[in-house]
């Protein structure tokens, strides 16, 4: 499940093959100037499914103009997308708020 509060996207449960196809359509729209924050904090479980949901999310705000970056991704998904070597290419929100 995904609910927005202004620039931030909270999504919680299961991000498994079973359930991630209904989310790639989740709205990624931002009318503010800055970022928009994904939170993984709520996420319970997760499986390859999640790593290209995320990805997915990352390549439709890159075409729409908006600055995307996750937070508080869980550890599992983490170190799916680092076997799949794709950890680099999902930008962290402390990563981005770094930057000038």
């Amino acid at each position: 499940m995904i609910t927005r509060a202004g620039d931030r996207l909270q999504v919680s449960g299961r991000l498994t093959m079973e359930t991630v196809s209904a989310l790639f359509d989740a709205a990624l729209e931002s009318d503010a100037k800055g970022v928009l924050e994904v939170d993984l904090s709520q996420v319970e479980a997760v499986d390859s499914a999640a790593v290209s949901l995320l990805l997915s999310w990352l390549r439709r705000s890159q075409r729409s103009g908006v600055k995307l970056c996750f937070s508080h991704a869980p550890d599992n998904l983490m170190s799916l997308a680092h076997l799949y070597d794709v950890a680099e290419l999902l930008p962290m929100c402390s990563d981005v708020s770094a930057q000038p």
